[in-house]
């Protein structure tokens, strides 16, 4: 199986459509008659009166749940082969993604982050950009403003903000402007939310938009049952691994690789550490997780050496999903 996708071939898409399906085949059977999808945030909700929550059926939902996370692998996939992220031309970022994304039963319906990794993806590919670039003055600001928009569907969303001057200082030299016009871009945003609640006579709920950033308690308000632990298993395995090759190989990379990942590592812990900023917190929120975890994962699987380890560990990770979707 993995052999099949460490080389870039567009016969690939049909397998992957396959195994998408066949990771959610089960959790659609069992769906429930419906499924409530918040689409944005409840401060947003001013700007879209509409009530879209419940007028999707659950088997709509789930397609395009299907849907959305095929589009997205193909994406991440183009873009870590057009910046040749992991070494040479490959279709393993998409099979990763698009098998990560099936890790829950709560990844595999649409949700906030579902649609926010569209954007998260969308920030990958800029940053990645940067390093190329000669002017980015222009880069950070769409990013500023990206991540706003983010955090309009899911606030949580805006732990990712701290990227801008992380990217800046791995990948750049110091230059100031370019140091605030990320900020900028954000606040551009919000500074038209702020106007339209003013408009509106609702300013003071404007400032309630920023209370979870004042939180000094640790949100511990999530459980993890036990099945859930054992499908994270083979995950954190193939993701040790791959830091220690990259570890191994680092120096003997090029030094935009070695850069990327670096960048990589602190978009992961921002994504990890962001749901502190979500009172009612959900487990779909670590598919924001998943576009970084799937790119060091491919790492692994295409510079693993021996067969029999690489498949091995695919074949149980699709495994325990699949279980976990049983039990």
């Amino acid at each position: 199986m993995i052999k099949r996708f460490r080389t870039l071939n567009q016969t690939n898409l049909f397998p992957l459509i396959a195994i998408a399906i066949l990771l959610r085949l089960n959790t659609f059977i069992q769906r429930p008659a419906q499924l409530s999808f918040d689409f944005v945030e409840p401060f947003a909700k001013l700007l879209i009166p509409i009530p879209l929550e419940d007028t999707l059926s659950s088997s709509t939902n789930m397609f395009l749940a299907l849907l959305f996370t095929i589009i997205q692998g193909l994406i991440i996939n183009k873009i870590i082969n057009t910046y040749n992220i992991i070494g040479k031309p490959t279709s393993l970022p998409a099979l990763l993604f698009i098998t990560l994304s099936s890790l829950f039963p709560q990844f595999v319906i649409l949700s906030p982050p579902l649609l926010c990794n569209f954007l998260l993806i969308w920030i990958i590919g800029k940053l990645l950009n940067i390093y190329q670039s000669l002017e980015v003055r222009f880069i950070m600001f769409d990013i500023g403003m990206i991540i706003a928009f983010g955090t309009l569907i899911y606030f949580p969303f805006i732990a990712i903000l701290p990227i801008l001057w992380v990217s800046l200082l791995i990948l750049r030299p110091f230059v100031w402007r370019e140091w605030i016009m990320g900020i900028i871009g954000f606040l551009v945003i919000f500074f038209f939310l702020g106007v339209f609640y003013f408009w509106n006579d609702s300013l003071d709920r404007f400032y309630q938009i920023w209370l979870p950033l004042t939180t000094t308690t640790f949100n511990t308000n999530f459980h993890i049952n036990m099945y859930d632990y054992l499908v994270l298993l083979p995950v954190m395995i193939i993701l040790l691994i791959g830091i220690f090759q990259l570890q191994q190989n680092f120096f003997r990379s090029a030094i935009q690789i070695r850069k990327a990942f670096q960048l990589f590592f602190f978009l992961l812990l921002l994504e990890l550490l962001s749901f502190h900023l979500k009172s009612n917190f959900h487990i779909y929120h670590f598919l924001l997780c998943v576009p970084t975890a799937s790119i060091l994962a491919s790492y692994f699987f295409l510079n693993e050496k021996r067969r029999w380890l690489y498949e091995s560990l695919y074949f149980v990770l699709i495994g325990f999903i699949i279980c976990l979707q049983l039990f």
